[in-house]
């Protein structure tokens, strides 16, 4: 690949991550989506770092530093994930701790991971450090992908449509995961060079960061509430009864708190009508069944 193309390229990250920042600080973006802002001026800050040693001919320290500043990009790329999910399910809580929780686990899974293959690598390959990064790398890009794909497929059930903030850092995100991966399976049949692959690579990358950009600009609609969504309200309402059950004790003082009611809103008739402080009493408990039955809200 011609030189002046690969710097070109690599130039247009950060002068579009620029505009992307400053679209986002102009429509107060920046608070909702803080860990994305604060991704967009980490890589601007990385390259502004790594560029100049590079074309200083600092070889030896800008390998150091360009594998510093991508395990910082994993840790925060990941915790982007995190934001989105959280934007998604801002209104099912129930549904949101959830995916905190799994989020927890998915973390954890990817260090392990991240350590044996550190462990397993022979000293006399890239590193195991090196080699570490990039299995955790490949699972961020994998995660990213199956971003992309839930909203895809359950975006209907959530509200959420393709003109929602939080859906189009997704794709940027998710398309350039895509291709990255697609990249690496094609470099380990030998179907494609190095150089392409870079090429390739930038350009997928500058594509995402295009993406951000047109996404932040437009003005994202207000989450559906129609009655489509009645099925996530029921996953929700599931989740919260698993965590919060109804104890059977509970109802022994509610059904006598409905007797005494009842009792004192007939004590001026029962002596003269019996049978009406029987019906009464029969009201309460049918009624108290009833809101037993219900759905908490």
């Amino acid at each position: 690949m011609n030189p002046k193309i690969q710097v070109a390229l690599w130039i247009a990250h950060p002068v579009l991550q620029l505009s992307v920042a400053g679209v986002m600080f102009y429509r107060k973006l920046h608070k909702v989506f803080p860990v994305f802002f604060a991704y967009i001026l980490s890589q601007i800050l990385m390259f502004a770092v790594s560029f100049p040693m590079l074309q200083l001919g600092y070889t030896q320290y800008f390998f150091y530093v360009y594998w510093t500043c991508a395990a910082i990009s994993l840790a925060v790329g990941f915790k982007v994930i995190h934001e989105i999910f959280l934007d998604i399910f801002r209104p099912y809580h129930t549904l949101k701790d959830l995916g905190s929780v799994l989020f927890k686990w998915a973390a954890l899974v990817m260090l392990l991971v991240a350590g044996v293959v550190a462990a397993a690598t022979p000293a006399a390959e890239q590193g195991s450090l090196i080699q570490g990064v990039v299995a955790v790398q490949r699972c961020l890009r994998v995660i990213q992908c199956g971003l992309i794909l839930f909203l895809l497929v359950f975006s209907k059930y959530l509200g959420v449509t393709w003109r929602q903030h939080s859906f189009g850092i997704a794709l940027g995100f998710g398309s350039f995961a895509g291709v990255e991966l697609t990249l690496l399976a094609l470099y380990a049949s030998n179907q494609l060079s190095q150089p392409v692959i870079s090429l390739i690579n930038m350009l997928a990358y500058n594509g995402a960061i295009l993406i951000w950009l047109g996404y932040a600009w437009i003005k994202s609609p207000a989450r559906d509430a129609s009655a489509s969504l009645l099925k996530s309200h029921r996953w929700e309402q599931g989740l919260t009864d698993l965590q919060h059950p109804v104890s059977s004790d509970s109802l022994i003082p509610l059904f006598e708190g409905m007797v005494d009611r009842a009792f004192s809103r007939t004590n001026g008739d029962s002596a003269s009508d019996p049978a009406a402080a029987e019906e009464s009493i029969a009201e309460s408990v049918s009624s108290s069944r009833s809101s037993q039955r219900s759905p908490r809200k």
